[in-house]
């Protein structure tokens, strides 16, 4: 399923752990590695498309993960000549993708890749959320780079002062990028996806009950954070 343009409709997924961590798999029998991805069925919406891609090629489904956002508009990346099929040229220019960004809510070994017959990766890891984006095909890495930026601003994350008081701040901040643009509003505001506090207050002494799935360890640079009782869901 094609647009006028010859772009096919897609779907990505970058799905964070309890760490803001990513799930990076490699592609079966490559040395290549990428989100999950995959091409939207006729009939389907992106998000109907997500949660199949979701399943037949990580194993979750719609229970273990939460969906923080999705990029506004289409992503586009053309393919080159050479990785399309001769039957498809001057029909098939390339991908027009939605991003979803998930938190994993379940653990990870509800994680599966042979989940149908048809795998797409034969290993994974987690990854700081600035994946090393030369291990992925080169044609894909500018769309990469745009969709982890417009979504970086919905990466739940939480600093700690001394005094206790929450501190938000940037951890993955690289060079070209504005910090004002990824630490934008946090809040559904500018996201129908977003809903409830993407940060945790903390005071010394207090009990500070975890969300579902969720761990604390003390910073250990500070020790901030360990004398805190912790209730676990």
């Amino acid at each position: 399923m094609l647009d006028r343009d010859g772009f096919r409709p897609n779907v990505g997924i970058i799905l964070l752990n309890q760490r803001s961590q990513v799930f990076w798999g490699k592609r079966i029998r490559t040395h290549s590695w990428q989100f999950p991805q995959g091409g939207i069925d006729r009939g389907e919406n992106p998000e109907q498309a997500m949660f199949r891609e979701l399943h037949e090629e990580v194993g979750l489904h719609p229970q273990h993960v939460q969906v923080l956002a999705r990029t506004r508009d289409w992503l586009r990346y053309e393919v080159p000549d050479r990785f399309i099929r001769r039957d498809a040229r001057g029909h098939y220019k390339g991908q027009k993708q939605i991003w979803f960004l998930l938190q994993l809510v379940g653990h990870d070994w509800d994680l599966n890749l042979r989940a149908t017959n048809h795998p797409e990766f034969d290993a994974w890891r987690w990854n700081d959320y600035w994946v090393p984006l030369d291990v992925v095909v080169e044609f894909k890495r500018g769309v990469y780079e745009m969709a982890l930026t417009e979504l970086s601003r919905f990466v739940p994350r939480c600093d700690f002062r001394f005094d206790g008081r929450p501190e938000q701040r940037n951890r993955y901040l690289r060079g070209g990028l504005h910090q004002r643009d990824l630490l934008a509003s946090q809040t559904a505001e500018s996201n129908p996806y977003v809903s409830g506090p993407l940060s945790y207050s903390l005071r010394p002494g207090v009990p500070f009950e975890l969300p579902p799935g969720a761990t604390f360890e003390p910073d250990p640079q500070t020790n901030f954070g360990a004398d805190t009782p912790v209730k676990k869901p």
